[in-house]
């Protein structure tokens, strides 16, 4: 890792950049499934599934903010404009009207999976890149694994 004036190198930043914003885009992603699972869900177990999902959403733009600041404080601007996500984010979606609870909860279990895979693959691009943006996404992906957790175990 070669640091100019406290800033990484050009090379390092752009390693960091990229797997921060990759990081970003699906967390805004999930904040936005989340919600829309969220708003439009249906079943016996509504209220305590509904919470859930609220507190994911939170979860996903509270950490989604952290890694755009980091992106940011590293000299890469981030990029959350819905475009941007769209094009980026590979992670699963719901259909438009009602989401049945075990639709909802098999949707988000895939998205969090799809996302931890995004994050473990950003902790080991920024092992050398940036090992303090490594220690955010290490966090960020132990909060994501345990919602993982927390779903899967309602199938």
């Amino acid at each position: 890792m070669a640091v100019v004036d406290g800033i990484l190198d050009s090379t390092d930043r752009k390693t960091t950049g990229e797997a921060l914003q990759q990081a970003l885009a699906d967390l805004i992603n999930l904040g936005m499934l989340a919600k829309q699972a969220h708003w439009n869900l249906v079943g016996p177990h509504f209220r305590s599934l509904h919470l859930q999902l609220d507190e994911l959403a939170d979860l996903a733009r509270r950490h989604a903010d952290e890694v755009a600041e980091r992106a940011a404080a590293v000299g890469f601007n981030p990029d959350g404009r819905a475009a941007t996500v769209a094009a980026q984010s590979a992670l699963p979606t719901l259909d438009h009207g009602d989401v049945e609870e075990g639709t909802a909860v098999e949707v988000v279990v895939d998205a969090l999976f799809a996302l931890i895979r995004t994050l473990r693959q950003a902790v080991a691009d920024t092992a050398t890149s940036d090992p303090i943006s490594q220690d955010l996404l290490i966090g960020v992906t132990a909060a994501v694994e345990q919602q993982h957790w927390l779903f899967r175990a309602q199938r």
